[in-house]
């Protein structure tokens, strides 16, 4: 009976040990995770089914909660734009958390669609959505890694600078 004892207790502990890692990695990089913004229409910010996690699109916000605005290569320079993308990739892990309460769950980062408001003749939307997808490999190395598409488009709601949504593998 003392050897089950003995595992399970350092079962317990191991787990207790290892299962703040991203916690820890969001605290090494000085990195607070916003407060998790309520949908702006007739939706939900994430919908689980089966291992996966579809998160709603989410865009960036300035401290006072407001959304970051404006076209990127008009209003805002490719340097605010690609910020822009990184401020909305702490937004989504906000929401990520709040529905799985747990970042340590996550396995993968599967799929990323993000969407640049900017003008017709910009073709950088690449080097923005780059502001969101090296923070995901950041905070998560390998397991930040995930197949991206990055377009433009003419306008978003309340003329946010980027929109991005995600698809995440839970444990």
């Amino acid at each position: 009976m003392k050897p089950l004892i003995v595992t399970l207790l350092v079962i317990f502990v191991a787990q207790n040990v290892f299962s703040q890692k991203i916690e820890n990695r969001l605290a090494e990089l000085k990195i607070i995770l916003p407060k998790v913004q309520p949908p702006i229409a007739s939706y939900v910010n994430a919908v689980r089914t089966g291992n996966l996690i579809y998160l709603s699109g989410k865009g960036p916000t300035s401290s006072d909660g407001k959304f970051i605005s404006g076209k990127v290569g008009v209003d805002l320079t490719l340097e605010e734009g690609k910020a822009a993308a990184r401020n909305t990739g702490l937004n989504l892990l906000a929401a990520l958390k709040a529905e799985i309460g747990d970042l340590d769950k996550v396995k993968r980062i599967v799929k990323v669609l993000g969407m640049v408001n900017c003008p017709t003749d910009f073709t950088q939307q690449p080097q923005v959505i780059n502001g969101f997808s090296d923070l995901m490999v950041e905070v998560f190395g390998d397991k930040g890694k995930h197949a991206r598409s990055a377009v433009g488009v003419g306008s978003l709601p309340a003329n946010m600078a980027v929109e991005i949504e995600m698809i995440v593998e839970v444990d």
